[in-house]
């Protein structure tokens, strides 16, 4: 048997929020070309892959104008986007609701549909960064809050420093490669009903050379990126958000959705990589 139950659906619970989001969305980090990738999100957003992931860092806020004119391209409420804030943001909340303002600006949006922070900043009790985070929902400038690269005891933790409003989401590396969340986090987050969003999943392109996703992707006619994605989202509470610049990428990416590895091929991929 899997070390999970397989999950069937291709929609995910956000949290215990009652809504749910796409169980592949795409990401932003280290866009090289701005025409080409918002003309693969918007084919994205078009075929049903609505999660989009930016954050303030990325492309030095480049990367969330783009996201802001891809809302723009096909109508804000047809975007669910998540961006990321830099830590030392949230050592006290005004600095959090202007860092979130600045944000905005760039988005062209009054509000994000999730906002993290990107990883926990040492130099602030998580107590203070989670009150600042807090803060930022206060003010109607995100729906929902949530985390990037929180271990499973600072996710604990935060967890147990909120006060209004529920971590829906960690962002960590994740993948059929890198399956160290496995070791404590997923299980920390499937207990407190936080969903997972697994970043760098296809691992650079290392997927593609990897002997055994390349075996099961033959088996099932389907190519190493799509079995990849695959054995992510077959995790309970698990998303997953491939980069893609190339609209011929993204019809490969929407080709992970809509079926699943059997269990024992599951079992297979969970004995490679670490």
């Amino acid at each position: 048997m899997p070390r999970f139950p397989v999950d069937y659906s291709d929609v995910k619970p956000l949290g215990r929020t009652g809504e749910t989001i796409i169980a592949v969305g795409l990401g932003t980090w280290g866009i090289r070309s701005e025409e080409s990738a918002r003309k693969a999100l918007v084919y994205a957003i078009e075929r049903g892959l609505n999660l989009v992931d930016t954050a303030e860092m990325y492309g030095h806020g480049k990367a969330e104008e783009l996201v802001g004119k891809v809302a723009r391209d096909v109508g804000r409420d047809r975007v669910f986007i998540v961006t990321k804030l830099y830590p030392h943001r949230f050592r006290d909340p005004e600095t959090a609701v202007r860092a979130a303002e600045s944000s905005l600006r760039r988005l062209g949006t009054s509000y994000v549909d999730l906002l993290l922070i990107h990883w926990p900043d040492d130099l602030a009790p998580i107590r203070v960064q989670i009150r600042s985070l807090e803060a930022v929902a206060e003010r109607g400038l995100t729906r929902y809050v949530g985390l990037s690269n929180f271990n499973d005891q600072q996710l604990a933790e935060a967890v147990s420093s909120t006060s209004k409003h529920d971590i829906v989401v960690d962002q960590v590396k994740y993948s059929v490669i890198d399956k160290t969340v496995e070791h404590g986090l997923l299980r920390v987050c499937l207990n407190h009903g936080v969903t997972v969003m697994a970043y760098s999943p296809l691992e650079r392109g290392a997927v593609l050379r990897a002997k055994p996703v390349r075996e099961v992707a033959s088996k099932y006619g389907k190519t190493p990126v799509q079995v990849a994605l695959n054995f992510l989202i077959s995790r309970p509470r698990v998303v997953a958000i491939p980069k893609s610049e190339s609209v011929d990428h993204v019809t490969e990416i929407v080709g992970s959705l809509g079926w699943r590895l059997k269990p024992e091929d599951i079992e297979l991929l969970e004995k490679y990589g670490y």
